[in-house]
């Protein structure tokens, strides 16, 4: 009886072994694992997921275990990108987990901008296979694009052996891996780029009338989406400052409404115009809406480069719809 086995055993290696020619497989060295800063990036993507789905219920305790069969990723996507796909809600099988992930990974590339195959360091056998390496660089891309204002550990690095099966053998190689950047290095996208990621800086030290121009572009913007409500705005730097005008543009923008007991529709002081303005920003933060730091009470303060932020942010993301 152990002969059989062993036979079976010998029969099968060869064809494991085939399987995998050709492919390159990452793995973590396990020295690495115990880095102190991968465990801290961990606990601190863990948080933003947990908070991110507080209102869900969802809380997690495992990037590897938790996130393999889709429901974390979908969850994180609804609620980051607005978006809800065709998927089923909870996938036992294996086969139903996989089908999910293709359908969310699908329109997640799309949403981090990954048109290059090549840069994605992610794909749907890899996470479904627990793979912590992939599953954190792709949270680390989702917390870029979506929420860049998040505070990640930086300069988080670890080891890495790039093992390939090849007919000669196994050939492997020890390489760092980078998981984070810090703000001025080039391995980091331009969500951490200050110039780039806040253009409406850059904006207000040109010319006057090239800063004119693009306020223009943008009023026209607003009173063409305001026009359904027969409402207009004449006044870009003191119309927005009550909330009332921004929070009705998102809900036009956006297709939802907002219900007139969640904001004050004729606001009578400050604390009123506050409410609302930080209505709008929260609002444009569970959509995903990309925006640089913005104090609700710089609005409210007629801060033109506060409202020029927000208003650009929404320009730039319905221009083309």
């Amino acid at each position: 009886m152990e002969a059989a086995v062993f036979e079976y055993k010998k029969k099968e290696d060869p064809l494991e072994a085939e399987s995998f020619q050709g492919e390159k497989r990452k793995l973590i060295q396990p020295t690495s694992l115990k880095d102190p800063k991968l465990e801290k990036l961990k606990e601190a993507l863990v948080d933003w997921i947990n908070t991110t789905l507080k209102a869900e219920h969802i809380v997690i305790q495992s990037l590897e275990e938790d996130l393999y069969d889709g429901l974390v990723l979908h969850h994180l996507l609804s609620r980051l990108g607005g978006v809800n796909l065709p998927v089923e809600e909870i996938a036992l099988t294996s086969s139903a987990q996989i089908r999910k992930l293709e359908v969310i990974l699908n329109e997640l590339d799309k949403r981090l901008g990954m048109q290059d195959s090549s840069l994605i360091k992610w794909d749907v056998k890899l996470i479904h296979n627990k793979d912590l390496l992939a599953t954190i660089h792709l949270l680390v891309a989702m917390v870029k694009a979506f929420q860049p204002k998040l505070n990640l550990p930086q300069n988080v690095k670890i080891e890495v052996v790039i093992v390939e099966v090849s007919k000669s053998g196994i050939k492997s190689e020890l390489q760092t891996e980078v998981l984070t950047g810090d703000s001025s290095s080039p391995d980091t996208d331009s969500s951490s780029n200050p110039e780039r990621e806040d253009p409406i800086e850059q904006l207000l030290k040109l010319e006057a009338n090239k800063v004119n121009t693009v306020k223009k572009a943008i009023l026209h913007f607003v009173n063409q989406n305001m026009a359904n409500l027969g409402l207009q705005v004449a006044d870009m730097d003191k119309q927005f400052a009550d909330g009332v005008i921004l929070l009705l543009l998102i809900g036009q923008l956006e297709g939802f409404f907002i219900p007139l007991v969640d904001f004050n529709l004729t606001p009578v002081n400050d604390a009123e115009m506050l409410h609302n303005v930080t209505l709008a920003l929260d609002l444009l933060n569970d959509i995903g809406l990309q925006l640089p730091s913005i104090d609700p009470q710089d609005i409210v303060s007629q801060d033109i480069a506060a409202t020029l932020k927000v208003l650009y942010a929404l320009f730039k993301k319905h221009k083309s719809n």
